[in-house]
């Protein structure tokens, strides 16, 4: 992982509104979606280990640490591994890249 480097699959705001004119000027119904856990979906490629909250300390394992198997908000790592779930479905659904 190269954490100089983050990924985040954004449209840029001209493709936006391209999209937009055109979808106006042919009359076309536009729909829009927000996943709201979007991030905690991805699934890692790699080991992550993640220490306890402070206010979820086990008193019988204060030293404890977790294995992730799924993103969490705040991993670098978080949008690549959403993103390539998302275009897993998209593409088991029919759309192509």
């Amino acid at each position: 992982i190269d954490y100089d480097e983050t990924f985040a699959p954004v449209a840029q705001i001209e493709a936006i509104h391209l999209f937009l004119a055109y979808a106006a000027h042919k009359d076309f119904t536009v729909f829009q979606i927000d996943v709201k856990i979007a991030f905690l979906n991805g699934i890692l490629k790699e080991e992550v280990y993640v220490g306890q909250p402070l206010s979820f300390v086990s008193k019988q394992y204060p030293d404890h640490v977790y294995a992730l198997d799924k993103a969490l908000y705040g991993l670098k790592q978080a949008p690549q591994a959403c993103y390539d779930v998302l275009l897993l479905f998209l593409i088991e659904s029919g759309f192509q890249k």
